[in-house]
C-alpha cells in the first residue's frame, strides 16, 4: 500500500507561534481588535447595521482567540479534521 495519506503532525503549546499558517492568529487577533475601534468610533445612519458589523467581528475575534487558545493547550489531539475547522473558520 502507498503512502497516499500525510501523517503530518498538529503543532501545539508554542509551536503553534512557529508555523506560518497559525503563526496569521496573531495579526488576525490584532487587526480584529482595530475593527472594533474603528466601528465603534464611526458615525452611521442606521445604528442598526453598525450592531450587526460588531457582532460579527465580536464574534470573529472570539472565535480567532479560542482556536488559538485550543492550539495551545493541544487539545486538537493530532486530528486533521482541525485543519479543516481552522480553513473554514478563516474564509469569509
Amino acid at each position: 500500500m502507498s503512502s497516499a495519506t500525510s501523517t503530518t503532525s498538529l503543532p501545539s503549546g508554542l509551536d503553534v507561534l512557529t508555523t506560518f499558517p497559525d503563526v496569521l492568529f496573531i495579526p488576525e487577533i490584532v487587526f480584529g481588535g482595530l475593527v472594533w475601534i474603528l466601528v465603534a468610533s464611526s458615525k452611521v445612519q442606521s445604528p442598526i447595521l453598525q450592531g450587526w458589523v460588531m457582532f460579527v467581528s465580536v464574534f470573529c475575534f472570539i472565535m480567532s482567540t479560542t482556536l488559538l487558545c485550543l492550539y495551545v493547550g493541544g487539545v486538537h489531539g493530532g486530528s486533521s479534521s482541525w485543519v479543516t475547522l481552522v480553513s473554514g473558520c478563516d474564509k469569509p
